[in-house]
């Protein structure tokens, strides 16, 4: 289920579009402006952001701008009332993927949403570092052109990570994101399913599983 973040500083207006993608089957995360949308994105991954331009303490030009610092795929959706050229041109020139004017169709909003994730999707199915290749299609890894044998649980773990360099991800968002309700996992389930990658992956030479002390793990690719 794909997560997006909403970043819009009318409340009802937030309000709004939060329940409609909810309704829609997707996971929503709303705040009210820039500033909380990067802690948002420092806490969890999201999978699409919606997003204001005009907006207090952090516009969405400076949002944006951050976010592309730290990652230049997530896509990225303007929704604003401003309908000026300069506007447009600038979102664009910095990173935004697409641009909806106020007042909108937000049936349209959740069909664009739809149709980028499944172009986002399609495009990431395939994912290379170093000598390993992951197919998310497939469900398989490679590493020097050889078959790993992960477990379908494993490799869900290992492309989240390796898809998200340097982003520590805590055990419990884990285990919220791979376990679900199964209520016999605990902390140490995900230890243990760490040890495993890391003995698999040993051989890789463009990354290495770490621990966050006290927090959980992440992805640090090595130096070259």
């Amino acid at each position: 289920m794909a997560k997006i973040l909403v970043v819009e500083d009318d409340k009802e207006l937030n309000k709004i579009i939060c329940n409609y993608f909810e309704i829609s089957g997707y996971k929503v995360v709303g705040c009210y402006n820039g500033v909380e949308a990067l802690a948002e994105i420092e806490k969890d991954s999201f999978d699409l952001i919606i997003s204001d331009i005009m907006m207090p303490q952090m516009d969405g030009f400076t949002m944006l701008e951050k976010v592309r610092n730290k990652n230049s795929q997530i896509p990225v959706i303007f929704m604003s009332a401003r309908d000026d050229k300069f506007s447009k041109q600038l979102g664009y020139k910095i990173g935004v993927d697409d641009y909806i004017v106020k007042p909108f169709d937000i049936d349209e909003l959740v069909l664009k949403v739809g149709a980028m994730l499944r172009r986002v999707t399609a495009v990431n199915s395939q994912l290379t570092l170093g000598n390993l290749m992951l197919d998310s299609n497939e469900h398989t890894a490679y590493l020097d052109g050889e078959e790993l044998n992960l477990t379908v649980r494993e490799f869900d773990l290992l492309f989240k990570l390796v898809s998200n360099p340097k982003k520590t991800f805590t055990r419990s968002q884990l285990m919220e994101e791979f376990w679900d309700f199964d209520s016999s996992a605990t902390s140490r389930t995900v230890d243990v399913y760490m040890a495993k990658l890391r003995d698999k992956t040993s051989k890789c030479d463009a990354f290495s599983i770490v621990t966050v002390h006290g927090l959980g793990y992440k992805v640090v690719l090595n130096e070259k």
